[in-house]
C-alpha cells in the first residue's frame, strides 16, 4: 500500500502517543509534518522517500531530538500486562499438570470406598512423581524467561526511562516472583480441595488466573520501585 501524506501523520501521531509526548507538543508537530510531506509532494518526491520508508523511527527521533519524551515514566500497567502475557502460557501449563495429577491419568486407582477395617480408601497422590517436579520446573524456568523477554521488549517499545534498571531487577528477583505466584496458585488448588474435595477442579481456573495475576504485580512493584518519579530523584 502506498503511503500517503494522511497514512504517515497517523502513524507519526501514533508513535508519539505510544511514547508518551505531550498531545499538543504532537499535534504542533504532525502538522509540520504533514507540510513537509506535502512541499515533498510538490518538489517531485514520494512520501516514503521523503521519510526514509520508517515512520516510526522518523518520529522517534524527531522527538528525542526534541526532548519531547517524558523524563519518567513508570508505564506500570504496560509491564503489568506484559508480565501477565508472559507469565500465562507457563501457568497454564502447570495447572494442566496438576489437573492430570488431580485426575489421575497417569496412576488409575482402585476408586473410593472403606477398607476392611473401616478405613476411606482413595487415590493416592501423584505429588511425589518425578514427572511432576520436572514439569513444573520447566514451567518456571518458562515463565521466568517469557515474563523477563516480554516484559523488556514492552519498556523498549515505548523507550520507557529506567528500562535497564528495571531489567537488572528483574534478573535478580523474578524467581522469587515466579516462586511466590506458584506459591499462590498451589495454595488455591489445595484449598479447593480441602474445602470442595471431589470438586476441586472448580479452584483450577482460579489458580490460573492468580498466578500471571501476582506476577504482574510482582513485576509492577519492581518497575515501581526502579523508577522513580521525578520530584523523588535528587
Amino acid at each position: 500500500m502506498t503511503l500517503t501524506v494522511e497514512n504517515a501523520t497517523r502513524q507519526a501521531k501514533q508513535t508519539w502517543s505510544r511514547l508518551g509526548v505531550d498531545k499538543a507538543a504532537a499535534e504542533e508537530m504532525a502538522e509540520e509534518l504533514s507540510a513537509d510531506l506535502v512541499a515533498a509532494d510538490l518538489d517531485g518526491r514520494s512520501v516514503a522517500d521523503y521519510i526514509g520508508g520508517d515512520i516510526e523511527a522518523l518520529a522517534t527521533s524527531w522527538a528525542m531530538e526534541r526532548d519531547l519524551l517524558p523524563v519518567q515514566h513508570r508505564r506500570l500497567k504496560e509491564t503489568a500486562a506484559a508480565a501477565a502475557k508472559g507469565a500465562a502460557l507457563p501457568a497454564l501449563l502447570a495447572v494442566l499438570l496438576c489437573w492430570v495429577s488431580w485426575s489421575h491419568l497417569l496412576d488409575p486407582c482402585a476408586g473410593w470406598g472403606t477398607g476392611p477395617d473401616g478405613e476411606v480408601l482413595g487415590c493416592r497422590s501423584t505429588l511425589d512423581a518425578w514427572w511432576m517436579w520436572a514439569g513444573w520446573a520447566l514451567c518456571a524456568a518458562t515463565a521466568y524467561w517469557l515474563v523477563l523477554r516480554s516484559v523488556s521488549r514492552r519498556l523498549e517499545h515505548h523507550l520507557a526511562a529506567g528500562r535497564d534498571a528495571t531489567r537488572r531487577a528483574l534478573l535478580r528477583t523474578l524467581p522469587l516472583i515466579v516462586v511466590a505466584a506458584a506459591l499462590v496458585g498451589g495454595g488455591i488448588g489445595l484449598l479447593g480441595a480441602i474445602v470442595f474435595g471431589q470438586l476441586g477442579i472448580l479452584a483450577f481456573p482460579v489458580a490460573l488466573a492468580a498466578m500471571p495475576a501476582a506476577v504482574a504485580a510482582g513485576t509492577a512493584w519492581i518497575r515501581h520501585r526502579t523508577c522513580r518519579p521525578v520530584d523523588t530523584i535528587s
